[in-house]
């Protein structure tokens, strides 16, 4: 077998090349890195280990043991045949983005509470208004569905903004880093929506979430709640939430969608009560968050070349 490692990651700084180039170098591996999709097939039919998002390289490399993909979400990779090579493992950069979106998630939520959008079109109209009710973070009841990486970062985020209820939902009901002031099972999630203000989501897209928020469960929740997804849009059910945002009972502040891009006639475009992200919210244009996905994978390299199980190695079965 080739030792040969493709790497096909935009925005790659020297530094980071440089660090895998020599983790590379240390283990006798060939490194290629590549500029674009185009050259790195042409790079994939002998690669033992490729480090990119494409899932036409894994298609196209016979000889592949392991991909590493720099995202969290893995869904381009679960259809059945995505793989040249029965023998290849999948893992994930899951740990990169808690930060970034974290982030995001407060951005949002601010704009939202205190009706920027509101106010930015009243600016736009050059006209000067003030008095626009505005509510706080603090002391609402704030339900994080989903506690990994991104929940847990969000959680540390929210909680500086002073009292507040954090309330997790997962698959355990276990509470990491003790973060959370209750931690539910998804068994539970009807129980705790009428109870909650805020609603983040960061769920992957699973046949498990797939429209977890229905038409039923959104109705679950309080007049006036804000909903914040930054996992994936298939969790929501968009045509039953916009019935909820056009009648004035909900908020929302969406950075996925079902389908993306979100269709030029989509009617979620003109939605009242709605904030509409392209999904930026975790893309790899902060530093620190290239930092973390070359982190991740070179620890995984270290990993792979000792013989250990790669920690983050993905289910395909499960898609996570």
């Amino acid at each position: 077998m080739s030792k040969k490692l493709v790497v096909s990651v935009a925005n790659l700084e020297d530094r980071h090349i440089a660090a895998i180039a020599a983790a590379a170098r240390a283990h006798g591996y060939a490194v290629c890195f590549c500029s674009g999709e185009e050259e790195a097939l042409s790079q994939a039919a002998d690669a033992e280990i490729i480090f990119s998002a494409s899932p036409a390289l894994a298609g196209n490399a016979p000889a592949l043991r392991w991909l590493c993909t720099p995202f969290a979400g893995v869904n381009a990779f679960l259809d059945e045949g995505v793989f040249a090579s029965p023998d290849a493992v999948l893992t994930h950069s899951s740990g990169a983005y808690g930060v970034t979106i974290a982030e995001h998630v407060v951005m949002v939520t601010l704009e939202m509470l205190r009706r920027e959008p509101e106010y930015r079109a009243i600016v736009a109209r050059r006209e000067w208004q003030r008095g626009l009710p505005v509510r706080s973070i603090r002391n609402n009841r704030i339900t994080l569905l989903g506690t990994g990486d991104i929940g847990q970062e969000t959680a540390i985020r929210l909680r500086a903004f002073g009292p507040a209820s954090l309330t997790g939902v997962n698959r355990s009901g276990s509470n990491p880093r003790n973060l959370f002031d209750a931690v539910t099972k998804q068994t539970g999630l009807d129980a705790v929506l009428p109870e909650t203000d805020i609603l983040v989501i960061s769920l992957p897209a699973t046949p498990e979430t797939f429209r977890m928020l229905d038409a039923r469960r959104l109705n679950l929740l309080p007049d006036g709640a804000l909903i914040v997804n930054v996992g994936r849009g298939a969790v929501i059910d968009e045509a039953a939430l916009e019935r909820e945002l056009r009648t004035d009972r909900l908020q929302a502040a969406l950075d996925v969608f079902e389908t993306e891009p979100l269709p030029a006639d989509c009617p979620l475009w003109d939605c009242p009560n709605l904030l509409i992200t392209p999904h930026t919210a975790g893309n790899m244009t902060l530093p620190y968050t290239r930092d973390r996905i070359v982190s991740l994978f070179l620890e995984d390299f270290e990993n792979y070349c000792a013989g250990r199980p790669l920690a983050r190695r993905v289910d395909l079965k499960k898609g996570y």
